[in-house]
């Protein structure tokens, strides 16, 4: 397993891993990787070692059959080599996919934004002026269909109301508890630009009498590398995250509508808000 120098700082760390990496993709893919990025808190700030992912973007010159699966293995790979390679999240997909603002990897409409607006180049030609930028509905739309997706799962609803992997993992809480700050400040405020976690939070606790409030600031140090006992988690968690999660409903469900969503993401909603009351 590769180690790295404990005296080396921990963004200097990450962005040597996700170089190694990039390397290790343009090893696989040769002449047909025209680009590899770095996105995410290394590249517009903000990393926190604690929770943040090494975000790493990969434009090819073309899409293939095989390519997913080349992606999936490679990437297991390299998760493997040391602790810090296990954060490695991978975007792809081909350039004439991004120009037409398209996805034919991995490539969701928010990280194709941060590549545009942030993207850091590591390796090949600098393309990222070339990504067609998201509209802001698609944007809004497609956090919508992760959250129902994702958030919305027996398991998370269960999870919500009685604590056990959020007072354990602590990326799991950060996430948990930041995600439909960082929804509602993308879908009200930035008129598609890519927002950080930071700025969302800034936001969220600058409203009159905010909802959960204590808990969003206590998930804010967490992520900044706070050590938080359990035991001062789990009455936040139960009193401010069902909550939290009511209010991103309610204040997302008109903006859907406005934006004509289609109606089993409505329901979705719908059916999540009846689950949480």
């Amino acid at each position: 397993m590769t180690t790295t120098n404990p005296a080396t700082d921990p963004v200097t760390a990450a962005r040597a891993v996700a170089t190694e990496c990039a390397r290790a993709y343009q090893d696989v893919f040769a002449e047909r990787l025209a680009a590899a990025y770095l996105l995410g808190s290394l590249a517009y700030g903000g990393y926190a070692p604690a929770v943040s992912d090494i975000d790493l973007a990969v434009v090819l010159t073309d899409a293939r059959d095989g390519d997913s699966g080349t992606f999936a293995s490679v990437g297991e790979s390299l998760r493997g080599r040391s602790d810090l390679h296990r954060k490695l999240s991978t975007f792809w997909a081909s350039l004439p996919a991004l120009r037409d603002g398209r996805d034919d990897g991995r490539f969701p409409a928010l990280d194709r934004l941060e590549l545009a607006d942030h993207g850091v180049l590591l390796l090949g030609d600098d393309v990222a002026r070339q990504v067609a930028r998201p509209a802001a509905e698609e944007l809004s739309l497609e956090s919508a269909r992760f959250a129902v997706t994702v958030l919305a799962t027996d398991e998370v609803v269960a999870e919500f109301r009685e604590p056990r992997r959020l007072l354990a993992d602590p990326v799991w809480f950060t996430k948990a508890v930041l995600f439909p700050v960082r929804f509602l400040y993308t879908s009200v405020r930035t008129a598609g630009r890519a927002a950080t976690n930071d700025e969302a939070v800034a936001w969220y606790l600058d409203r009159p009498d905010p909802v959960a409030g204590s808990l969003v600031r206590l998930a804010a140090r967490v992520r900044a590398g706070h050590p938080v006992h359990p035991e001062q988690m789990k009455p936040q968690l139960a009193g401010g995250l069902v909550p939290l999660y009511r209010h991103y409903i309610d204040e997302q469900t008109p903006r859907l509508l406005r934006a004509g969503a289609p109606a089993d993401l409505v329901t979705a909603f719908a059916r999540w808000r009846r689950r949480l009351t």
